[in-house]
């Protein structure tokens, strides 16, 4: 028997109307057991819940790999990889595939004499520059003269797609859409292809228009640059330092072969998991997976990565200038998503900065006035390994960046020397059991925390242990970790000045 979306809604509603009493529970056991789980041969995992509200269903993709994982000079692949998810296979988005990979190779041979041309600086011969570039030009052209352009995405979207999308973070790369569930045969066809034969078509067309997605979120925004060179700062060694977007020089310098090499260490069954929601019979899902997903042969799980950001021992700051609006952030060092410390800190985020009742909105934007926005969040840029909690604020027409620091740190010594009372912990504890349980309200929403839990504990249950792990914080537990990690040694603080 499942738990249909209407009853978990019910539920939702009554826990507001009663006001989120400290000692409410969740039975999760229903949801739970309508969970079934199957791993093939080649190491894929799969997820299934059946749920027959409605004849649909949804189907996340889960790529245990992200832009921390990114190689040396090749900074940006695993958001490049997302793009070339979608230009189909062998099969689908070519007009004659033979000639279609002698004309790719083409490119790639030309690009090669192009980038070694460019790589000798001011020795470089400017003719043999502008015949390379010209050449490379017209083999671009030529190659695209075989592409059926978004073949893969209109074929799924006449069959009645929806949310067709994807999305690459630090940690991981997820692939999303719904269909008729009539339609699952289908996407286990399609989704399984274009891991098992993909093509790197219009790779070097693609660049660009990754190079203007950078252009647009971080070169020509100041606040996307002010945070980018904060996080630059925080991290010495770890990649999460490093933009997700990738360097610009990285970016124009792609090779087919250094993307193709990255596909095959981290795209591989042992490393993707497979979450399936909705109006569907799981022994037809495990059956079709065999069929489908076999296809992709066996190869070892790539090793997760070894570096660690070194202890910080000092505040670091950083400062730009621009003719912009100003921007204030700190942020500082905490642990991962897993640590017994996480529920805490997340309370910590939302007491300090989350919403129009948080304390800092309720200081610096209400009643003094001196801020337009502020906010706070743990997990930035990503949260599989130790990372980052974000405060910022935007200071108000005739205030500053320094006294909205002063502000926020003032809020954080006192949150170190003072307990919160128990009743405004249980209101946090609250607000994040409506979160969690809302996300859920979906069957999109229960694939991905399907996937995510099982990529992120090894085992999807977990899921279900969440509201246990929120229960748990006490005013202690927030004041202890604003003792531990908020200290001046442990933050970074960036500031965009108006010139």
């Amino acid at each position: 028997m499942k738990l249909r979306k209407t009853c978990l809604t019910a539920v939702i509603a009554g826990f507001i109307f009663f006001g989120f009493t400290a000692g409410f529970g969740f039975d999760f056991s229903e949801l739970e057991n309508a969970v079934s789980e199957h791993t093939l041969d080649n190491g894929l995992r799969i997820l299934v819940m059946e749920r027959h509200d409605a004849p649909v269903a949804s189907f996340i993709t889960f790529a245990n790999v992200g832009g921390a994982n990114d190689p040396k000079e090749y900074t940006g692949l695993a958001h490049m990889l997302e793009h070339m998810a979608f230009k189909g296979t062998t099969d689908i988005g070519t007009k004659d595939i033979d000639k279609e990979l002698t004309l790719m190779k083409t490119e790639d041979s030309i690009f090669y004499e192009l980038r070694a041309e460019r790589k000798k600086g001011r020795q470089a011969d400017t003719t043999r520059l502008a015949e390379l570039k010209q050449a490379f030009a017209d083999a671009i052209e030529a190659a695209g003269e075989y592409v059926e352009p978004n073949a893969f995405d209109h074929i799924l979207e006449t069959e009645g797609s929806v949310g067709l999308n994807a999305g690459t973070g630090m940690d991981m790369t997820i692939y999303m859409m719904s269909l008729p569930s009539n339609r699952l045969e289908l996407w286990m066809a399609m989704e399984s292809e274009r891991f098992y034969k993909p093509v790197l078509r219009e790779m070097y067309r693609e660049r660009n228009v990754i190079a203007e997605e950078r252009r647009q979120t971080l070169d020509n925004s100041p606040f996307g640059r002010t945070l980018d060179e904060m996080k630059a700062s925080a991290f010495l060694a770890h990649p999460y330092g490093i933009s997700i977007v990738g360097h610009m020089s990285d970016i124009q310098n792609y090779t087919r072969d250094a993307v193709k090499e990255h596909f095959k260490k981290y795209y591989v069954p042992t490393n993707l998991i497979v979450a399936v929601v909705g109006d569907v019979k799981s022994k037809e899902v495990f059956k079709l997976a065999e069929k489908y997903w076999s296809r992709i042969p066996y190869r070892p799980r790539p090793e997760e990565l070894a570096t660690i950001e070194p202890k910080q021992n000092g505040e670091r700051r950083v400062e730009l200038e621009d003719p912009a609006q100003p921007l204030f952030g700190a942020c500082f060092h905490i642990p991962n998503s897993t640590h017994p410390d996480w529920p805490a800190l997340q309370a910590m985020m939302d007491y300090l900065g989350q919403g129009r009742t948080s304390l800092l909105y309720e200081n610096l934007v209400k009643e003094k006035k001196i801020a337009a926005d502020v906010g706070a969040f743990a997990g930035y840029p990503g949260n599989k390994y130790p990372c980052l909690a974000l405060i910022y604020a935007i200071p108000s027409a005739g205030h500053t960046n320094e006294e909205c620091e002063e502000q926020i740190f003032t809020e954080i010594d006192k949150m170190k020397d003072e307990l919160l009372p128990v009743e405004e912990v249980e209101k946090i504890k609250a607000r994040a059991k409506a979160s969690f349980i809302n996300g859920l309200n979906s069957n999109m929403g229960l694939a991905m925390q399907l996937a995510t839990f099982e990529n992120k504990y090894g085992d999807w249950r977990e899921l279900f242990k969440q509201l246990d792990r929120i229960n748990t914080v006490t005013p202690e537990d927030i004041q202890r970790v604003a003792q531990e990690y908020f200290t001046k040694n442990n933050r970074t603080v960036a500031k965009l000045n108006t010139i």
